[in-house]
């Protein structure tokens, strides 16, 4: 498939030597795996990701507008994956997002997710220090061609851009998430595929209006190699899901291919900020300062003594 692709799905299978793959912490108690702090690659640099975010000490930045979604909509059949970190659900017709600040137009390669049984701990971003019940991250690799900066070639730390989701536990099913739950069954074990009955990425995301409100940093993959190229995009606004459903994905899927550690913690711990701006998007401001007829009442003497001249 795609490059990146091809290097995201090769860095998640496991290596013939255990002692030399990545893992997450929960993996590293029990194996000879490399927990997050033996990471290699790029994993060690000074900007890397995830974050916690301050929204209060997140900078307004007025070019980050609305997000243009395409294809977003269009039903298709998707190919789920265990890759032995996440659940993977790879795309089957063409994806981009444009808009959002961003320096080009971005086609969908990839949607993955984060989680745990404790419904406080299993987000990679945190917001004022506080963590959700899961995190929702769909990849999109930068089209070229499309890049408004010349020094395209010279620039590749926007080379990927991540829309991040927080996930809460809410009272009811979301709907649009149920397709996916229902595939887990299918794809316990590392390296399994499946087909997940048809549905648009629209469906997964909050409505239209709330992702208006976004934080944005320049940060790195959340994974081994974890090359420094993504501009992440964190949405406030957190998309709900039912108890029961997020803690199918700890229960039915695995890391290993005996069905001895479940799948969960998958989480990468919170990296330093360092020097970097976070930046929010600017909230959609009302059409009015007040309510239409608060307006009109003191106006109405005045329209009346006009009329009865």
């Amino acid at each position: 498939m795609r490059l990146l692709l091809a290097l995201l799905a090769v860095a998640a299978l496991p290596s013939a030597g255990a002692e030399s793959h990545w893992c997450y912490e929960i993996q590293a108690k029990t194996s000879t795996c490399l927990g997050p702090d033996k990471w290699s690659g790029n994993c060690q640099k000074d900007r890397q990701s995830p974050i916690n975010i301050v929204t209060t000490k997140a900078k307004l930045d007025e070019n980050l507008g609305r997000f243009f979604f395409s294809g977003y909509d269009k039903k298709q059949k998707w190919t789920v994956q265990n890759n032995g970190h996440s659940v993977m659900m790879l795309p089957e017709n063409e994806a981009t997002i444009t808009g959002g600040g961003l320096p080009a137009k971005y086609r969908a390669i990839q949607l993955h997710l984060h989680w745990s049984t404790l419904l406080d701990e299993g987000s990679e971003h945190s917001l004022d220090g506080d963590r959700f019940a899961m995190e929702m991250h769909i990849v999109h690799e930068k089209e070229k061609g499309t890049s408004r900066n010349v020094k395209e070639v010279q620039n590749p730390e926007d080379e990927i851009a991540v829309l991040a989701f927080l996930v809460e536990a809410g009272s009811t099913v979301n709907a649009g998430f149920q397709p996916l739950v229902e595939a887990l069954t299918k794809v316990p074990k590392p390296e399994m595929n499946t087909t997940m009955r048809e549905s648009t990425l629209l469906e997964l995301l909050p409505k239209e209006e709330k992702l208006r409100h976004y934080f944005r940093y320049l940060g790195s993959l959340t994974t081994p190699s974890c090359d420094e190229k993504v501009i992440w995009t964190v949405f406030k606004e957190p998309i709900q899901l039912h108890k029961e459903q997020i803690l199918a994905f700890s229960q039915k899927l695995f890391y290993d291919k005996d069905q001895k550690l479940n799948m969960t913690d998958n989480v990468r711990p919170l990296q330093r900020r360092g020097q970097r701006t976070v930046f929010r998007s600017q909230a959609p401001g009302r059409l009015l300062p007040w309510s239409l007829p608060a307006l009109l009442v003191p106006m109405l003497p005045c329209l009346m003594a006009d009329f009865l001249r």
